[in-house]
């Protein structure tokens, strides 16, 4: 079957635009839904070995796992005697086949109550291409018998649903990354802001900005200078980006942007140009936010370097920047006895004293907490 100048309009266009959706593919699968006159239409897909029915599920129509779950014949799903790691790519197959194939009684009478209670008649599936080992199936099922037109939709439509898929699956990478790149520069108190050759910001952590805003007066503003910061910060990174916009290397920089309370921040040239953006990026400022103390750290330095609770918390209160007599009356102890900890701290660490415990400490991962 091949598809028509309307198939293109009414189908293609929302699938590949489907990956900018929410939920994903919502518009596909409810015009697909629409032209097959279908009960369901799903887009079920995993990553690896997970099983079937922890899959992802896309759909449009009948949430028949939530009828079937009301109905208390949700097993039907665990049994799927469907082998869909093995089916050939781009052939429809019925679920029927299968079903009738298989010697589990017992999935062949809830298959039976399935389609009674449920009103599900028949089902095709096609499977798609895998990418980055993501397998996905296309679903539907009718209250009444599909068609060989139908089929011939489905198989028509499967590669594009492959392209759509490996950009989807591309993207979703890419949102992991990011998302535990922010959590990771969140943890380790470090933000960021992306400027173009005249100093105007043209990104940065969401994050950030509300931490930075809720620290000083400085509000950054896509599209703008950054607004009620010291007068030499503002000429220092004007003068920063324009020099980072000509060629050439240029030497890191630090600025002081707020005096009160005190931010400072690392001017770097970037590295990565966009292929296409409205602004072209020049000049990233790298800032230390603070970050609030966590009462796990404690917790995990002990189990980290397998010291008691309260020798933990004093190593903690002493990397904090407390005195010895600051870390007795904080953790309530008489300064004889921290005194003891601490020597018994620096036997087990194996550190010289109090500064190289520090050190010790910063360059853990507790600190991430």
């Amino acid at each position: 079957m091949r598809l028509t100048s309307l198939d293109e309009t009414d189908l293609l266009m929302p699938l590949y635009a489907g990956i900018h959706e929410e939920p994903r593919f919502a518009t596909f699968l409810e015009r697909l839904k629409r032209r097959t006159e279908a009960s369901y239409i799903g887009l079920v897909f995993r990553q690896g070995e997970v099983p079937i029915y922890e899959a992802t599920e896309l759909f449009a129509g009948w949430n028949l796992r939530e009828r079937t779950r009301a109905l208390g014949i949700e097993e039907v799903f665990r049994l799927d005697p469907i082998p869909y790691n093995s089916l050939r790519p781009g052939r429809v197959y019925s679920a029927a086949e299968f079903a009738e194939r298989d010697p589990n009684p017992k999935f062949k009478d809830l298959r039976e109550s399935y389609q009674r209670l449920v009103g599900i008649t028949d089902e095709r599936v096609v499977r798609i291409a895998e990418a980055d080992r993501v397998s996905a199936w296309l679903v539907m099922a009718r209250s009444r018998q599909c068609s060989a037109t139908d089929s011939a939709l489905l198989s028509a439509i499967a590669p594009h649903v492959g392209v759509a898929l490996r950009s989807f699956v591309i993207m979703e990478q890419q949102r992991l990354r990011a998302a535990l790149s922010a959590e990771v520069l969140h943890r380790s108190g470090t933000g960021w802001i992306l400027f173009d050759r005249q100093a105007r910001v043209i990104d940065l952590d969401p994050a950030s900005g509300d931490r930075i805003e809720a620290l000083t007066r400085i509000c950054p503003r896509i599209g703008e200078r950054l607004r009620t910061i010291e007068p030499q910060a503002e000429r220092a990174l004007i003068e920063a980006a324009g020099d980072f916009a000509r060629e050439g290397t240029c030497a890191v920089r630090a600025v002081t942007l707020s005096n009160a309370p005190r931010l400072d921040a690392l001017l770097l040239k970037t590295t990565v140009t966009p292929a296409a953006a409205l602004s072209l990026p020049v000049m990233v400022a790298l800032l230390r936010l603070p970050v609030a103390p966590s009462l796990d750290r404690a917790a995990l330095l002990s189990g980290l370097f397998d010291l008691p609770r309260r020798e933990a918390e004093l190593a903690m209160a002493l990397s904090d920047g407390l005195s010895i007599a600051e870390a007795a009356s904080s953790l309530g102890l008489s300064l004889e006895t921290v005194r003891n900890y601490s020597k018994r701290l620096y036997a087990k660490l194996g550190v010289r004293g109090r500064t190289d415990l520090v050190r010790l400490i910063q360059r853990s991962s507790v600190n991430l907490v």
